[in-house]
């Protein structure tokens, strides 16, 4: 008689398990650039707290997490600082270009430690440094624009000697803070996040190379239906109220 009663408890579970509204829930892992940590950390939380799914960010540079992607990590939905590392992923079927949605942008700015005496107003103040921090120029986002930036004004080939260059944005940001570099160029929101360092001066929109964060999820996704769900609710309005208060451009649908 006990072995029936347990028995018949273990099929009353199962059958609950089955109705509607208990569906089990499900685990997608986001990768995303690291300059959306703080922003899609919060986002986060709402979407959990209303779908009963679970989160799981891994936050780094942009292109090292599009070469985890190939390289078969697990992943469901990829948010990507710059859109290079998003179209490599296209070419190679692992997103889909229908699928992507180009989401927000950024601004540059130029930054010093609070406490600093270097009277930096301008780009052409940077060549009186003598370190300046910046996100890896030649791979990842944060420093591919910046060097960028640097180049169509003419001041590359006299600062890049001077560069020191980090494993994404957020490290330039603690380079600076730590007064390993007399300056650095991080992204707009990663400066306003700090009381250790000050703004010296920002690249205006339409001076700076155009930045773009595209959001997707990824083709090869064993969670499909729930990564598709994740990325409208990054997209929704709640979430694209996060985004503007941290600082960034919403630039979806323009």
């Amino acid at each position: 008689m006990r072995g029936m009663n347990a028995g018949i408890r273990a099929i009353a579970l199962g059958l609950t398990l089955l109705l509607p509204g208990r569906a089990v829930a499900e685990e997608v892992v986001i990768l995303a650039a690291t300059s959306l940590t703080d922003a899609l950390r919060e986002i986060g939380e709402g979407y959990e707290a209303t779908s009963g799914n679970h989160l799981t960010f891994n936050f780094g540079a942009s292109n090292d997490l599009a070469r985890q992607i190939r390289a078969g990590a697990p992943a469901d939905v990829f948010f990507s600082a710059d859109l290079a590392q998003m179209e490599g992923l296209e070419r190679e079927g692992l997103v889909r270009r229908a699928d992507r949605l180009d989401v927000l942008s950024n601004l540059l700015s130029a930054i010093v430690p609070v406490g600093s005496t270097l009277d930096i107003r301008g780009p052409r103040d940077l060549l009186e440094v003598k370190y300046l921090a910046l996100a890896s120029p030649e791979a990842v986002p944060a420093g591919v624009y910046a060097k960028r930036y640097l180049e169509s004004i003419g001041l590359w080939d006299d600062i890049k000697a001077k560069v020191v260059p980090t494993l994404d944005v957020r490290a330039t940001l603690a380079a600076v803070e730590a007064g390993h570099a007399d300056a650095g160029i991080v992204y707009r929101t990663d400066a306003a996040l700090s009381k250790r360092v000050r703004t010296a001066f920002d690249v205006p929109r339409g001076q700076g190379p155009p930045i773009v964060y595209p959001l997707a999820p990824i083709a090869t996704s064993k969670r499909g239906e729930a990564a598709a769900a994740v990325v409208r609710y990054l997209v929704g309005p709640e979430a694209l109220a996060v985004y503007q208060r941290f600082g960034f451009l919403v630039i979806l649908g323009r």
